[in-house]
């Protein structure tokens, strides 16, 4: 389903699901209040970019659903893209994309998850005090089709669902950001140097840092120095 704006492609859909419709994604050209992770706004010009909602099985864990949208979105846009933990899309330094899942549990029951995405397309000038974003078309220097990068996701997705899990937390893995050498981290004691140990099934990182303790923080807990 696309729209030409809204204010939370995430918002809209459950809207719509609150009164029993199930689309299978929103789409639009522009939100007046698009978020990420812990309610960050993301800058998006009207048009420019892939701003979605999808629509996900409630019978997988949240922490793969995080992880299984981030390797089906590279899978999309390249295989040279690296994952940022828990689940930011990067080129190099710079953020190209960003996910949020949410879960909505009634008592003890997931009855949905929605995949929020945001995906910079053909968007080659930002103003927002972000610090290090970039877009699909300063990369390739093309112009993108967004309702053909939206179909193309969900059928990556719809994929990467029904692959092993295990498969799925590999390509994962050995997509993170920032996965091999020691690189700046800093928690809540300060800044400390460390190389990626692990990512557990539970969603936390684990770190190894330079005098060979290891680390473990779930998120927000740590974050990378850039």
């Amino acid at each position: 389903m696309f729209v030409k704006s809204t204010d939370s492609t995430n918002t809209l859909l459950k809207e719509l699901i609150a009164k029993g419709q199930e689309p299978k994604y929103i789409c639009a050209s522009y939100q007046t209040a698009g978020r990420g992770q812990t309610g960050n706004s993301w800058e998006s010009e009207e048009g420019k970019n892939l701003l979605c909602s999808i629509l996900l099985p409630p019978d997988k864990n949240l922490h793969f659903l995080n992880i299984a949208v981030g390797v089906a979105l590279l899978r999309v846009i390249g295989d040279d893209f690296t994952i940022k933990w828990p689940n930011d899309i990067y080129w190099q330094d710079k953020k190209v994309a960003g996910i949020l899942v949410e879960n909505a549990i009634i008592g003890n029951e997931i009855k949905y998850s929605i995949a929020g995405i945001g995906l910079n397309v053909n968007q080659t000038t930002f103003i927002s005090d972000a610090p290090n974003p970039i877009s699909l078309k300063q990369i390739y220097g093309t112009e993108f089709v967004i309702e053909q990068l939206m179909n193309q996701l969900l059928e990556a997705i719809h994929t990467v669902l029904n692959e092993p899990e295990q498969a799925v937390w590999s390509y994962y893995k050995a997509h993170l950001y920032r996965r091999e050498g020691f690189w700046p981290f800093e928690d809540k004691n300060g800044m400390f140097e460390a190389k990626i140990q692990n990512v557990l099934s539970s969603g936390e990182i684990v770190l190894c840092d330079t005098n060979g303790q290891s680390r473990q923080y779930g998120f927000k807990q740590v974050k990378y120095i850039l």
